[in-house]
């Protein structure tokens, strides 16, 4: 309890000192004052600012003149997906859809098809008949390729993935695909013959067989004789 006796003043509380700019030697004038600057300071005070900007200037630029020089990424930097094919043409892509279901930003749409006798784009049963990546959801997490078992999905280097529309940006599968390498043949054409899907997984398909090779001939073929007689029948009828 505080005693009566004691004048107020004694129980406020000690009040901080003020702070004060100190003061440098050389800023005081000869009667205590601030000191003035001389004329060559008056003079270059306007610019005094730019110091940095003109120390700057004639120094060795860091930044690199893009896109006219382009640094080289990481090996492993999470660039633009690539559908990856087996060494004879055929495509890894099963059409399962875990890497749509694995993207948290649901920019994957894919539709499965069954592969048949007739038009074989991949080993086993089902292949990847559409596939689509929105490049204005994806963030690059790389989770659709640990998510894919068959290693049909990779990621590239390539990270130019701008455009001032929309559409552009959704890849389809064309766009997704790896080229052909000079070895390799364009699907469909049926599964080397011997080979069971697992074999084509565990590498025992190094490329394309003769077989594999004078079937696309054939129907390579086939469809330019009925490309030929559709434009002769259209010159007929006109």
């Amino acid at each position: 309890m505080a005693d009566p006796t004691e004048p107020d003043n004694a129980r406020e509380p000690a009040r901080r000192p003020e702070a004060t700019t100190p003061v440098r030697s050389g800023d005081v004038g000869p009667s205590g004052g601030k000191k003035e600057p001389g004329v060559l300071g008056q003079l270059f005070a306007p610019v005094a600012g730019f110091g940095v900007t003109f120390a700057t200037m004639f120094r060795k630029v860091p930044t690199q003149e893009y896109p006219e020089v382009k640094r080289p990424t990481a090996t492993r930097y999470h660039g633009r997906h690539q559908l990856n094919r087996h060494p004879d043409g055929l495509e890894k892509c099963v059409g399962c859809e875990l890497c749509a279901w694995a993207c948290p930003a649901d920019a994957i749409y894919v539709e499965g098809a069954d592969n048949t006798d007739e038009a074989r784009f991949s080993p086993g049963e089902r292949y990847g008949r559409v596939y689509q990546i929105n490049y204005l959801r994806c963030i690059f997490c790389g989770l659709c390729i640990e998510a894919c078992p068959t290693r049909a999905l990779t990621m590239t280097n390539e990270y130019e993935l701008a455009d001032s529309e929309r559409a552009p940006l959704i890849y389809e599968k064309h766009q997704l695909l790896a080229p052909l390498r000079p070895d390799m043949l364009t699907p469909p054409f049926p599964m080397v013959e011997g080979m069971e899907e697992r074999d084509y997984y565990q590498g025992k398909v190094t490329g394309a067989s003769q077989d594999q090779r004078e079937y696309v001939e054939a129907r390579e073929a086939d469809q330019a004789d009925k490309v030929d007689a559709a434009a002769a029948e259209a010159e007929a009828t006109s």
